[in-house]
């Protein structure tokens, strides 16, 4: 079996082993480089609807691997049709301010 239908496996029978390395440690993924897992645990972040502080933590991450500002609004147009408008909406003002944007100038 290949290494990703064994992942798969094990997290599909919720196997203890599924969140562990071969030595037992914390699994992270193996495919993703550091700059798109960023910005995927940003989307899925704005998919979960995240508290504020999550939001810059998360777009700080993305920035410090490589992120750009454009691709990490880009992230809320590309899962809009997943997730929907409304949490895309709801998300927006929370990224903004933790990229910064004066979100009550929004408003005005």
């Amino acid at each position: 079996m290949s290494n990703y239908a064994e992942r798969l496996r094990r997290l599909a029978t919720n196997d203890p082993r599924a969140m562990t390395d071969e030595r037992g440690d914390s699994a992270q993924p193996v495919s993703l480089d550091p700059r798109t897992l960023a910005l995927v645990r940003l989307a899925s972040l704005i998919a979960v609807g995240g508290s504020e502080p999550s939001f810059g933590e998360h777009a700080d991450a993305a920035l410090d691997a490589g992120a750009s500002t454009n691709e990490i609004v880009d992230v809320l147009m590309g899962i809009t049709s997943i997730v929907g408008l409304p949490r895309v909406v709801s998300a927006a003002p929370r990224l903004a301010q933790a990229l910064g944007v004066d979100v009550e100038s929004f408003l005005d």
